[in-house]
Protein backbone atom coordinates (compact mmCIF):
# COMPACT_ATOMS: atom_id res chain seq x y z
CA UNK A 1 0.00 0.00 0.00
CA UNK A 2 1.51 3.55 -0.66
CA UNK A 3 2.01 4.93 2.79
CA UNK A 4 2.30 8.64 1.19
CA UNK A 5 -1.43 7.90 -0.61
CA UNK A 6 -3.11 6.67 3.19
CA UNK A 7 -1.90 9.97 4.94
CA UNK A 8 -3.14 12.32 2.27
CA UNK A 9 -6.69 10.53 2.19
CA UNK A 10 -6.46 10.50 5.74
CA UNK A 11 -6.01 14.14 6.03
CA UNK A 12 -9.12 14.30 4.02
CA UNK A 13 -11.22 12.81 5.92
CA UNK A 14 -10.26 14.10 9.43
CA UNK A 15 -13.54 15.66 11.20
CA UNK A 16 -14.13 19.24 11.15
CA UNK A 17 -10.87 19.97 9.30
CA UNK A 18 -12.00 21.62 5.72
CA UNK A 19 -9.40 22.05 3.02
CA UNK A 20 -8.79 25.55 3.97
CA UNK A 21 -7.28 24.06 7.14
CA UNK A 22 -5.67 21.00 6.09
CA UNK A 23 -3.71 23.41 3.45
CA UNK A 24 -2.87 24.78 6.52
CA UNK A 25 -1.54 22.10 8.36
CA UNK A 26 0.42 20.22 5.18
CA UNK A 27 2.37 24.10 4.42
CA UNK A 28 3.46 24.49 8.14
CA UNK A 29 4.23 20.86 9.10
CA UNK A 30 5.78 20.01 5.82
CA UNK A 31 3.72 16.76 4.93
CA UNK A 32 0.66 15.02 5.45
CA UNK A 33 2.12 12.20 7.42
CA UNK A 34 4.14 14.66 9.75
CA UNK A 35 0.69 15.50 10.50
CA UNK A 36 -0.28 12.42 12.05
CA UNK A 37 3.36 11.95 13.65
CA UNK A 38 3.66 15.73 15.38
CA UNK A 39 3.00 16.24 18.78
CA UNK A 40 -0.87 18.22 19.93
CA UNK A 41 1.63 20.99 21.11
CA UNK A 42 3.28 21.31 17.56
CA UNK A 43 -0.25 20.99 15.58
CA UNK A 44 -1.42 24.24 18.01
CA UNK A 45 1.06 26.45 16.74
CA UNK A 46 -0.40 26.05 13.29
CA UNK A 47 -2.81 28.58 12.43
CA UNK A 48 -6.22 28.39 12.92
CA UNK A 49 -5.41 24.92 14.67
CA UNK A 50 -6.40 25.79 18.56
CA UNK A 51 -5.71 23.10 21.24
CA UNK A 52 -9.46 21.57 20.61
CA UNK A 53 -8.43 21.13 16.97
CA UNK A 54 -5.02 19.28 17.91
CA UNK A 55 -6.51 16.67 20.12
CA UNK A 56 -9.44 15.54 17.87
CA UNK A 57 -6.66 15.59 15.06
CA UNK A 58 -4.98 13.21 17.29
CA UNK A 59 -7.36 10.83 19.01
CA UNK A 60 -9.18 10.48 15.10
CA UNK A 61 -9.04 6.92 14.15
CA UNK A 62 -8.93 7.89 10.30
CA UNK A 63 -5.40 6.01 9.43
CA UNK A 64 -7.90 2.78 9.09
CA UNK A 65 -10.47 4.21 6.78
CA UNK A 66 -8.18 5.05 4.52
CA UNK A 67 -6.73 2.26 3.97
CA UNK A 68 -9.55 0.51 3.34
CA UNK A 69 -10.25 3.68 0.99
CA UNK A 70 -6.97 3.10 -1.05
CA UNK A 71 -8.14 -0.68 -1.40
CA UNK A 72 -11.61 0.18 -2.99
CA UNK A 73 -9.70 2.35 -5.25
CA UNK A 74 -7.28 -0.04 -6.58
CA UNK A 75 -10.29 -2.46 -7.45
CA UNK A 76 -12.25 -0.15 -9.34
CA UNK A 77 -9.95 2.17 -11.35
CA UNK A 78 -10.40 4.98 -9.38
CA UNK A 79 -7.73 8.14 -9.70
CA UNK A 80 -7.09 9.91 -6.95
CA UNK A 81 -6.00 13.93 -7.05
CA UNK A 82 -4.26 15.76 -4.00
CA UNK A 83 -4.21 19.17 -4.02
CA UNK A 84 -0.17 19.16 -4.77
CA UNK A 85 -0.05 16.65 -7.44
CA UNK A 86 0.42 18.03 -11.00
CA UNK A 87 -2.98 15.93 -11.76
CA UNK A 88 -4.79 18.05 -9.93
CA UNK A 89 -6.73 20.52 -12.13
CA UNK A 90 -5.11 24.22 -11.99
CA UNK A 91 -8.09 25.89 -12.17
CA UNK A 92 -9.41 24.43 -9.09
CA UNK A 93 -6.63 24.77 -7.44
CA UNK A 94 -6.33 28.50 -7.44
CA UNK A 95 -9.95 28.31 -5.40
CA UNK A 96 -9.88 29.27 -1.89
CA UNK A 97 -11.99 26.82 -0.15
CA UNK A 98 -10.99 23.83 -3.10
CA UNK A 99 -11.49 20.60 -1.95
CA UNK A 100 -7.96 18.73 -0.85
CA UNK A 101 -8.56 15.11 -2.80
CA UNK A 102 -10.38 14.42 -5.83
CA UNK A 103 -11.72 10.64 -6.78
CA UNK A 104 -12.01 10.50 -10.33
CA UNK A 105 -13.38 7.32 -12.38
CA UNK A 106 -13.18 7.59 -16.72
CA UNK A 107 -11.00 9.33 -19.53
CA UNK A 108 -10.87 12.95 -18.38
CA UNK A 109 -8.60 16.01 -18.96
CA UNK A 110 -9.53 17.93 -15.97
CA UNK A 111 -7.24 20.79 -17.52
CA UNK A 112 -8.46 20.71 -21.03
CA UNK A 113 -8.25 24.25 -22.82
CA UNK A 114 -11.89 24.73 -22.58
CA UNK A 115 -14.13 23.95 -19.73
CA UNK A 116 -17.55 25.20 -18.75
CA UNK A 117 -20.02 23.92 -16.62
CA UNK A 118 -24.22 24.01 -17.80
CA UNK A 119 -26.32 24.23 -14.43
CA UNK A 120 -29.94 24.51 -14.41
CA UNK A 121 -33.48 23.54 -12.81
CA UNK A 122 -34.25 19.82 -11.95
CA UNK A 123 -37.54 20.20 -13.91
CA UNK A 124 -36.18 21.57 -17.36
CA UNK A 125 -38.97 22.62 -19.80
CA UNK A 126 -38.68 21.71 -23.70
CA UNK A 127 -37.33 25.47 -24.11
CA UNK A 128 -34.34 24.57 -21.41
CA UNK A 129 -33.49 21.49 -23.25
CA UNK A 130 -33.58 22.51 -26.63
CA UNK A 131 -31.45 25.41 -25.45
CA UNK A 132 -28.48 23.15 -24.03
CA UNK A 133 -28.70 20.94 -26.97
CA UNK A 134 -28.00 23.72 -29.72
CA UNK A 135 -25.20 24.88 -27.54
CA UNK A 136 -23.61 21.55 -27.39
CA UNK A 137 -24.09 21.06 -31.63
CA UNK A 138 -22.85 24.60 -32.20
CA UNK A 139 -19.79 23.74 -30.12
CA UNK A 140 -19.09 20.51 -31.71
CA UNK A 141 -19.98 22.01 -34.77
CA UNK A 142 -16.79 24.69 -34.61
CA UNK A 143 -14.75 22.11 -33.40
CA UNK A 144 -14.34 23.86 -29.88
CA UNK A 145 -13.97 20.72 -28.41
CA UNK A 146 -14.82 22.08 -24.66
CA UNK A 147 -15.26 19.78 -21.57
CA UNK A 148 -18.56 20.11 -20.53
CA UNK A 149 -19.48 19.61 -16.82
CA UNK A 150 -22.40 19.38 -15.01
CA UNK A 151 -23.82 17.77 -11.78
CA UNK A 152 -25.64 14.62 -12.85
CA UNK A 153 -28.60 15.42 -11.06
CA UNK A 154 -32.37 15.84 -12.93
CA UNK A 155 -33.19 18.42 -15.79
CA UNK A 156 -31.11 20.36 -17.15
CA UNK A 157 -27.47 18.96 -15.84
CA UNK A 158 -28.08 15.70 -17.08
CA UNK A 159 -29.74 16.97 -19.93
CA UNK A 160 -26.31 18.64 -20.72
CA UNK A 161 -24.49 15.53 -20.17
CA UNK A 162 -26.21 13.63 -22.68
CA UNK A 163 -26.15 16.19 -25.39
CA UNK A 164 -22.29 16.67 -24.68
CA UNK A 165 -21.88 12.55 -25.46
CA UNK A 166 -24.46 13.17 -28.52
CA UNK A 167 -22.08 15.83 -29.97
CA UNK A 168 -19.07 13.73 -29.08
CA UNK A 169 -17.89 16.04 -26.86
CA UNK A 170 -15.98 15.00 -23.53
CA UNK A 171 -18.30 15.59 -20.32
CA UNK A 172 -17.43 15.22 -16.55
CA UNK A 173 -20.21 14.99 -13.81
CA UNK A 174 -19.07 16.02 -10.22
CA UNK A 175 -21.17 14.03 -7.41
CA UNK A 176 -22.11 14.31 -4.00
CA UNK A 177 -21.24 11.24 -2.67
CA UNK A 178 -18.41 8.65 -3.42
CA UNK A 179 -17.85 6.52 -6.60
CA UNK A 180 -19.17 3.07 -5.38
CA UNK A 181 -22.76 4.63 -5.98
CA UNK A 182 -24.54 7.00 -8.38
CA UNK A 183 -27.54 8.98 -7.60
CA UNK A 184 -30.12 9.50 -8.59
CA UNK A 185 -29.54 5.56 -10.24
CA UNK A 186 -31.82 6.25 -13.20
CA UNK A 187 -28.91 8.01 -14.98
CA UNK A 188 -26.26 4.97 -13.94
CA UNK A 189 -26.41 4.27 -18.12
CA UNK A 190 -25.47 8.15 -18.85
CA UNK A 191 -22.83 8.05 -16.15
CA UNK A 192 -21.34 4.91 -17.68
CA UNK A 193 -21.24 6.16 -21.14
CA UNK A 194 -19.32 9.45 -19.97
CA UNK A 195 -16.66 7.46 -18.53
CA UNK A 196 -15.37 6.25 -22.21
CA UNK A 197 -15.35 10.64 -22.85
CA UNK A 198 -14.85 12.53 -19.55
CA UNK A 199 -16.36 10.71 -16.21
CA UNK A 200 -17.17 11.13 -12.92
CA UNK A 201 -15.93 13.41 -10.14
CA UNK A 202 -16.38 13.32 -6.31
CA UNK A 203 -14.28 14.53 -3.12
CA UNK A 204 -15.98 12.40 -1.27
CA UNK A 205 -14.76 8.78 -0.91
CA UNK A 206 -17.00 5.51 -0.86
CA UNK A 207 -19.63 4.93 1.71
CA UNK A 208 -20.75 8.31 1.96
CA UNK A 209 -24.00 8.91 3.22
CA UNK A 210 -26.84 10.62 0.40
CA UNK A 211 -26.74 14.21 2.61
CA UNK A 212 -28.43 17.21 1.00
CA UNK A 213 -25.33 19.49 2.38
CA UNK A 214 -23.17 16.95 -0.12
CA UNK A 215 -25.09 18.77 -3.17
CA UNK A 216 -24.47 22.09 -2.22
CA UNK A 217 -21.07 21.66 -1.16
CA UNK A 218 -20.37 19.99 -4.81
CA UNK A 219 -21.26 22.68 -6.71
CA UNK A 220 -17.90 24.29 -5.74
CA UNK A 221 -16.40 22.08 -7.99
CA UNK A 222 -18.43 22.44 -10.34
CA UNK A 223 -17.76 26.25 -10.55
CA UNK A 224 -14.06 25.61 -9.83
CA UNK A 225 -13.10 23.21 -12.71
CA UNK A 226 -14.28 25.53 -15.30
CA UNK A 227 -13.51 28.65 -17.07
CA UNK A 228 -17.38 29.53 -17.19
CA UNK A 229 -20.62 28.88 -15.37
CA UNK A 230 -23.58 28.88 -17.70
CA UNK A 231 -27.26 28.96 -16.08
CA UNK A 232 -29.89 27.77 -18.69
CA UNK A 233 -33.13 27.75 -16.50
CA UNK A 234 -33.64 28.11 -12.68
CA UNK A 235 -36.46 29.04 -10.80
CA UNK A 236 -35.78 31.69 -8.05
CA UNK A 237 -34.47 29.65 -5.86
CA UNK A 238 -31.85 26.49 -6.44
CA UNK A 239 -28.72 25.14 -6.62
CA UNK A 240 -27.84 26.54 -9.90
CA UNK A 241 -27.61 29.95 -8.80
CA UNK A 242 -25.64 28.92 -5.79
CA UNK A 243 -23.15 27.75 -8.30
CA UNK A 244 -23.30 30.77 -9.88
CA UNK A 245 -23.22 32.38 -7.04
CA UNK A 246 -19.81 30.33 -6.08
CA UNK A 247 -18.22 31.03 -9.22
CA UNK A 248 -18.33 34.80 -9.42
CA UNK A 249 -16.71 34.70 -6.00
CA UNK A 250 -13.86 32.61 -8.03
CA UNK A 251 -14.07 35.64 -10.22
CA UNK A 252 -15.24 32.92 -13.22
CA UNK A 253 -17.67 34.53 -15.65
CA UNK A 254 -21.32 33.82 -15.36
CA UNK A 255 -23.67 34.04 -18.00
CA UNK A 256 -27.60 32.93 -18.20
CA UNK A 257 -30.13 32.40 -20.94
CA UNK A 258 -32.90 34.73 -20.29
CA UNK A 259 -36.42 33.46 -20.37
CA UNK A 260 -40.20 34.75 -20.94
CA UNK A 261 -41.32 37.08 -17.87
CA UNK A 262 -43.14 35.07 -15.70
CA UNK A 263 -42.43 31.74 -16.45
CA UNK A 264 -41.60 29.96 -13.45
CA UNK A 265 -37.85 28.33 -14.22
CA UNK A 266 -36.84 31.49 -16.15
CA UNK A 267 -37.08 33.70 -13.09
CA UNK A 268 -33.82 32.59 -11.38
CA UNK A 269 -31.77 33.48 -14.85
CA UNK A 270 -33.82 36.63 -15.37
CA UNK A 271 -32.91 37.79 -11.71
CA UNK A 272 -28.97 37.04 -12.31
CA UNK A 273 -29.32 39.09 -15.84
CA UNK A 274 -31.23 42.14 -13.96
CA UNK A 275 -28.68 42.15 -10.39
CA UNK A 276 -25.91 41.77 -12.84
CA UNK A 277 -25.32 38.76 -11.31
CA UNK A 278 -24.31 37.45 -14.85
CA UNK A 279 -24.12 37.91 -18.63
CA UNK A 280 -26.85 37.48 -20.94
CA UNK A 281 -26.28 35.07 -23.94
CA UNK A 282 -28.35 33.74 -26.70
CA UNK A 283 -26.24 31.41 -28.45
CA UNK A 284 -22.74 30.29 -29.44
CA UNK A 285 -21.85 34.19 -30.77
CA UNK A 286 -22.29 35.57 -27.39
CA UNK A 287 -19.58 32.87 -25.72
CA UNK A 288 -17.18 33.33 -28.73
CA UNK A 289 -17.46 36.75 -27.98
CA UNK A 290 -17.54 36.92 -24.01
CA UNK A 291 -15.04 33.97 -23.91
CA UNK A 292 -12.54 35.34 -26.45
CA UNK A 293 -12.87 31.65 -28.10
CA UNK A 294 -10.61 31.91 -31.37
CA UNK A 295 -11.15 29.40 -34.63
CA UNK A 296 -7.57 30.03 -35.80
CA UNK A 297 -5.25 27.01 -34.80
CA UNK A 298 -2.78 27.97 -31.95
CA UNK A 299 0.03 26.67 -33.83
CA UNK A 300 -0.75 29.50 -37.03
CA UNK A 301 -1.21 32.35 -34.23
CA UNK A 302 2.01 30.81 -32.68
CA UNK A 303 4.03 30.81 -35.95
CA UNK A 304 2.56 34.74 -36.34
CA UNK A 305 4.91 35.55 -33.65
CA UNK A 306 7.83 35.03 -35.34
CA UNK A 307 7.10 38.12 -37.51
CA UNK A 308 6.98 40.20 -34.46
CA UNK A 309 9.86 40.76 -32.22
CA UNK A 310 9.51 40.06 -28.43
CA UNK A 311 12.63 39.76 -26.34
CA UNK A 312 14.01 37.20 -24.89
CA UNK A 313 11.87 37.12 -21.59
CA UNK A 314 8.90 37.68 -23.29
CA UNK A 315 9.59 34.82 -25.75
CA UNK A 316 10.04 32.81 -22.77
CA UNK A 317 7.00 33.44 -21.70
CA UNK A 318 5.51 32.68 -25.19
CA UNK A 319 7.50 29.15 -25.71
CA UNK A 320 5.90 28.20 -21.69
CA UNK A 321 2.58 28.82 -22.99
CA UNK A 322 3.05 26.94 -26.17
CA UNK A 323 4.68 24.44 -24.54
CA UNK A 324 1.75 24.45 -21.36
CA UNK A 325 -1.10 25.40 -22.71
CA UNK A 326 -2.97 27.90 -20.67
CA UNK A 327 -1.83 28.93 -17.46
CA UNK A 328 -2.32 31.38 -14.32
CA UNK A 329 0.30 34.13 -13.78
CA UNK A 330 1.39 32.60 -10.66
CA UNK A 331 2.25 29.74 -12.26
CA UNK A 332 3.93 31.45 -15.10
CA UNK A 333 6.31 33.55 -12.68
CA UNK A 334 7.42 30.59 -10.73
CA UNK A 335 8.36 28.83 -14.20
CA UNK A 336 10.26 31.46 -15.45
CA UNK A 337 11.50 32.69 -11.95
CA UNK A 338 10.52 36.51 -12.55
CA UNK A 339 8.09 37.99 -10.24
CA UNK A 340 4.69 38.29 -10.59
CA UNK A 341 4.83 42.60 -11.32
CA UNK A 342 7.08 41.92 -13.86
CA UNK A 343 5.29 38.77 -15.61
CA UNK A 344 2.40 41.07 -15.24
CA UNK A 345 3.77 43.74 -17.35
CA UNK A 346 5.21 41.42 -19.80
CA UNK A 347 1.74 39.76 -20.22
CA UNK A 348 -0.05 43.35 -20.78
CA UNK A 349 2.49 43.71 -23.59
CA UNK A 350 2.24 40.83 -25.30
CA UNK A 351 -1.51 41.25 -25.09
CA UNK A 352 -1.02 44.93 -26.80
CA UNK A 353 0.79 42.86 -29.50
CA UNK A 354 -2.19 40.57 -30.00
CA UNK A 355 -0.26 36.99 -28.53
CA UNK A 356 -1.62 36.52 -25.33
CA UNK A 357 -5.25 36.57 -24.26
CA UNK A 358 -5.90 37.15 -20.65
CA UNK A 359 -8.70 34.66 -19.23
CA UNK A 360 -10.93 35.03 -16.37
CA UNK A 361 -8.95 34.03 -12.75
CA UNK A 362 -5.45 35.65 -14.24
CA UNK A 363 -4.94 32.66 -16.21
CA UNK A 364 -3.34 33.81 -19.89
CA UNK A 365 -3.09 31.99 -23.03
CA UNK A 366 -2.02 32.54 -26.54
CA UNK A 367 -4.24 33.73 -29.46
Amino acid sequence: MNEDLKYKVALSMLPNIGGILARNLVAYIGSAEGVFSQSAKALTKVPGIGEMYARQIKKSNVLPQAEKELEYIDKNGIQLHFYTDKTYPRRLKSCVDAPLILYTKGKMNLDAERIISIVGTRNATEYGRSIVDDLCRAIAERKYNALIVSGLAYGIDVHAHRSALNYKLPTIGVIAHGLDLLYPAIHKQTAQKMQEHGGIVTDFPSNTKIDPANFIKRNRIIAGLADATIVVESAKKGGSLITAEIASSYNRDVFAFPGRAGDTYSKGCNQLIRNNQATLIEGIEDLEYFMGWEKTDKVDAVQSSLFIDLNPEEQKVVDLLKAKGDLFIDQISAEIKLPVSRISAMLLNLEFKNLVLALPGKMYKLR
